[in-house]
């Protein structure tokens, strides 16, 4: 059904220049959980990702236009977010709430998310700790490293969706995921739970 509702999408959203509320309401109820997904993975502020979320749809109502056809509706809107994400790395006016971020309390531990469904505290515990072992070198990967092991791991995407979405031969891709992985694994076999 979801399937059909997205094909429909595409052909409306293409096809005529005035999209219906009902047309955005839908786009938006299919897509915005998995961008919103990516953009907080990658940027691990919550309420930058939901401002960053808004914008992609935006930017996609508005370039609508433009949308050809020839990726998935899917596919455009995740390399829509994917430039927001880089655009709001590269801005030089947020060096303050970066450097600021690294040196205060963090907002949002991602690893509470981990449901606790009969382990014990401390099993929960080391859960949250690797979660967060892993968070943090996936942070310390390089750019295109780091995009394509989130939309690998994140958003489950194959290689021939995270290389139409990244602009990235699948070759290419292949490539970073392998160094991301071995980046990461290299970090994490360096990680010792606390207090176990």
């Amino acid at each position: 059904m979801e399937f059909v509702a997205a094909a429909q999408l595409t052909t409306s959203i293409a096809a005529s220049i005035p999209a219906t509320a009902e047309d955005l309401e839908g786009l938006l109820r299919l897509y915005k959980p998995k961008i919103f997904r990516f953009i907080l993975a990658s940027l691990r502020d919550k309420d930058v990702a939901e401002t960053l979320t808004q914008d992609c749809f935006l930017r996609a109502y508005l370039s609508r236009k433009n949308f050809r056809g020839e990726c998935s509706l899917d596919t455009w809107l995740m390399q829509i977010a994917i430039n927001l994400v880089r655009d709001y790395s590269r801005n030089r006016r947020l060096q303050f709430w970066r450097r600021a971020e690294k040196t205060g309390p963090r907002v949002e531990d991602l690893g509470d998310r981990l449901a606790g469904g009969g382990r014990s505290p401390e099993i929960n515990l080391v859960l949250r700790e690797q979660v967060e072992a892993i968070w943090m070198a996936a942070q310390s990967l390089p750019e295109r490293q780091r995009t394509v092991f989130l939309l690998r791991f994140v958003e489950d995407m194959d290689l021939l969706e995270i290389a139409a979405a990244t602009g990235m031969k699948e070759g290419t891709v292949k490539t970073h995921l392998f160094r991301a992985l071995k980046a990461v694994r290299e970090r994490i076999g360096t990680w010792r739970p606390a207090n176990i």
